[in-house]
């Protein structure tokens, strides 16, 4: 069976991080994650308190080489990514927390050192849209001239009733003033999502990659529901667990989402990586690469495609 997907090299039916860069840039790029020092709106009390019920505290890839010099542990961290793509084009990430959730002098301080460097091809941006005021934006505007700028946007669903259980701070109309008011900025987007919500439907998970397949964004990344230890919700499912999806639902609603997103968009991640000595449940996504695998059979055996609804809801 052809496969119609045309932004693909290796038979996938959707378009992977590697291909996008690599047929864009030419090479690929890689993210050194940092720490900052931020906080989020939804955990310092500005919004709510205790941030979003699922987090284990930011998204530290390498909490044990955390100098306090943001620029120094970037090259400290750097040396394990040059070790596996020595060709690659470097971003500076800066992960953990809402990374723009700062008065902007301190914003300016912080970036400074990586528009300066010329080896570092731009900047990733984890943040949330009730971080981005107007006037970190037209300031992330002018950076944009000169490197590349992602922002990855959490939203994690688009029903409120969701975010208001995550404890999220935010709702969606706020997702969506931030996208409108990003628009034309030069900005690329990336939207996290998360499959398996306890009182999601798959209708729900589907009508989220619907509406996010109409808006103006770059790249998409999705991943399964973690329950990790030492989080709001790890408590609560340790004192009365409750349902998750299985590998084979999560499987099958992720590969329906990619039906509904543009055809062009960038799935950035399909799946999350299951912190084994964290992950309280569920035990199947630490297998990653058995549920990408999957993710691609049911896919080519049903003759899907991202866009493929898109597409037809266009016409």
């Amino acid at each position: 069976m052809k496969n119609p997907y045309p932004y693909t090299e290796d038979n996938k039916r959707y378009q992977t991080w590697n291909y996008y860069t690599k047929t864009t840039y030419g090479r690929r790029l890689y993210k050194v994650p940092l720490e900052a020092g931020f906080t989020c709106p939804n955990r310092d009390g500005t919004r709510a308190y205790g941030g979003c019920v699922f987090c284990a505290g930011g998204s530290n890839s390498f909490p044990d080489i955390s100098s306090a010099d943001i620029y120094q542990q970037y090259q400290q961290r750097k040396q394990i990514f040059l070790r596996k793509w020595p060709e690659g084009l470097p971003m500076a990430y800066f992960q953990s927390y809402s990374n723009t959730y700062a008065p902007l002098n301190r914003l300016k301080e912080l970036y400074q050192p990586f528009i300066d460097d010329e080896d570092v091809f731009g900047l990733v941006i984890s943040t949330r849209s009730d971080c981005l005021d107007n006037e970190v934006i037209s300031y992330l505007k002018e950076i944009a001239e000169k490197k590349e700028v992602w922002l990855e946007l959490g939203l994690q669903s688009i029903h409120d009733s969701t975010l208001k259980e995550m404890n999220r701070g935010h709702d969606y109309t706020s997702f969506l003033d931030c996208i409108e008011r990003l628009k034309g900025s030069g900005l690329k987007t990336s939207v996290h999502l998360i499959n398996g919500w306890p009182t999601e439907t798959e209708e729900m998970m589907l009508e989220t990659a619907r509406e996010i397949g109409k808006l103006d964004v770059t790249a998409v990344k999705i991943h399964m529901l973690h329950v990790l230890k030492g989080t709001a919700l790890g408590e609560r499912y340790q004192r009365e667990p409750f349902p998750l999806l299985t590998k084979q639902q999560y499987v099958e609603i992720t590969a329906r989402q990619l039906l509904y997103l543009r055809p062009d968009t960038v799935i950035e991640r399909i799946t999350g990586d299951g912190l084994a000595d964290q992950l309280l449940a569920p035990d199947w996504t630490v297998k990653k690469i058995s549920v990408i695998n999957d993710i691609d059979k049911i896919m080519a055996r049903n003759d899907w495609y991202q866009g493929m609804l898109y597409e037809k809801d266009q016409h």
